[in-house]
C-alpha cells in the first residue's frame, strides 16, 4: 500500500479515536516510568540508577528521535521549511524548550517526589486553564455543562488538597504542598498554555517539523540544563545496555505513538472534545496506578477521583451537547447553500 493511500486512511480517523490512544497510553505512562525507574535500583552500577528519570527523559526522547525521522523525513524538504514563516518559527522554539524539556522534567522529578494519584490529581489544573485560554485566544464559547463538568473537575483538585495533607516541605493557607506537588502544579500550567498554542501551531506548521524540532530541541536544552544542576556524571550511564533496551519500547509506544496520536487529535479536536480527554486522564491514570503499581487511592483521593467522574459526565453531556448545535449548524447552512443555489427560500 502507498504511503500517500495510508496517509489518507489515517486523515479520514476521527479526532476522538486519536485521543482515547493517547489517553490511554498517557494513563499508564507515569506508572509505567516508576516501574523502570524501580528496575535501576534493582541493578545499580557503582551506586548509581541506569534508569534514573533523567535518563529515562533523555536517552527515550533520543529514540524517539530516531524512530520519527523515517517517518517524517518528507517533511523537511526545503519547500516546506521555506513556506515557514520566522514568526512560526521562533514561536515553536519557545513551546519547544518549554514543553520538550522544562515540563517533562518537573513532571519526572514529580513522579519521583509523590505518588501517582496526587500528579495526576494536581495536574488537573492544566484542562481548566486550557479551557479558559480557548474562550481568550481561540473565541470558544462554552456550554453550560462544560462549565459545570470543569468546576466539578476542580473541586476534586481542590478536596484533594484541603483533604490530603500532601506533603511536609511547605506550608500554605493551612494544608502543606510539598516539592512534587508544586513541580507538577507549574508542569501543568506550562502544558495548557502549550495546548492552546500548539493547536494554532498546526495550522502553519506540519506534524513532522513540530515533532522532530520539539523533541530534537527540547532534549538538548534538557540536557544542557541537568549538566549546569547536576554535573556531567549525571549521565554517566545513559549508554547503558539495561536502559536502551528498555528505552526503546518506551519511546516507541510513549514517545512516539501517544504523542503522534495526542498531537493528530489535537490538531482536528475542538476545545470541548480536548477538555473531556483531559478529564478522563486522572481516572484511567489512578486506575492503572492500582492495576501496576497496586497503589491504593488515599480518602482524599477517592473524594477528589468522585468529583472528577463527576466533571467527566457533565463534560461528556456537553460534548454531545456541542455536537448536536454543529450539526444543527452545518444543516442549517447547507439548507442556505442550496435555497440560494436554485434561487428561492421555502416557507
Amino acid at each position: 500500500m502507498k504511503i500517500s493511500n495510508i496517509q489518507n486512511i489515517l486523515n479520514r480517523i476521527p479526532s476522538s479515536i486519536y485521543l482515547a490512544i493517547a489517553v490511554l497510553i498517557f494513563a499508564s505512562s507515569n506508572s509505567i516510568t516508576r516501574i523502570l525507574n524501580d528496575i535501576g535500583l534493582h541493578n545499580l552500577i557503582d551506586g548509581r540508577n541506569p534508569i534514573s528519570l533523567c535518563n529515562v527523559l533523555f536517552v527515550g526522547n533520543i529514540c524517539g528521535l530516531g524512530l520519527m525521522i523515517p517517518l517524517f523525513y518528507r517533511d523537511w524538504s526545503p519547500a516546506i521549511l521555506k513556506s515557514i514563516t520566522r514568526k512560526d518559527w521562533i514561536s515553536l522554539t519557545i513551546t519547544s524548550i518549554f514543553t520538550g524539556a522544562i515540563a517533562p522534567a518537573l513532571i519526572f522529578t514529580a513522579i519521583g517526589n509523590t505518588s501517582i494519584a496526587n500528579v495526576v490529581l494536581i495536574g488537573r489544573i492544566e484542562p481548566i486553564l486550557t479551557l479558559i485560554l480557548s474562550v481568550w485566544l481561540l473565541g470558544l464559547r462554552l456550554d453550560v455543562w462544560t462549565i459545570a463538568g470543569s468546576l466539578a473537575s476542580l473541586g476534586g483538585v481542590v478536596v484533594t488538597i484541603l483533604l490530603g495533607g500532601l506533603g511536609t516541605m511547605m506550608t500554605m493557607a493551612g494544608f502543606q504542598i510539598g516539592t512534587g506537588e508544586i513541580f507538577i502544579a507549574i508542569a501543568s500550567v506550562i502544558t495548557a498554555i502549550s495546548s492552546v498554542t500548539n493547536k494554532l501551531q498546526l495550522q502553519s506548521i506540519p506534524l513532522g517539523i513540530f515533532t522532530i524540532y520539539r523533541n530534537l530541541l527540547g532534549t538538548v536544552i534538557f540536557f544542557v540544563i541537568a549538566n549546569v544542576l547536576y554535573g556531567k556524571e549525571h549521565f554517566a550511564d545513559a549508554f547503558t545496555p539495561l536502559l536502551w533496551q528498555w528505552m526503546l519500547l518506551y519511546a516507541l509506544v510513549i514517545v512516539v505513538i501517544a504523542r503522534l496520536c495526542w498531537l493528530e487529535g489535537l490538531k482536528k479536536a475542538t476545545p470541548t472534545e480536548l477538555n473531556l480527554a483531559t478529564s478522563l486522564n486522572p481516572i484511567l491514570s489512578i486506575f492503572m496506578a492500582y492495576v501496576i503499581l497496586s497503589q491504593v487511592p488515599t480518602l482524599a483521593q477517592y473524594y477528589g477521583l468522585s468529583l472528577l467522574i463527576i466533571g467527566v459526565i457533565l463534560n461528556f453531556i456537553g460534548n454531545q451537547h456541542q455536537g448536536k448545535m454543529k450539526q444543527k449548524v452545518t444543516k442549517s447552512t447547507d439548507i442556505e447553500k442550496m435555497d440560494t443555489a436554485i434561487g428561492f427560500r421555502g416557507v
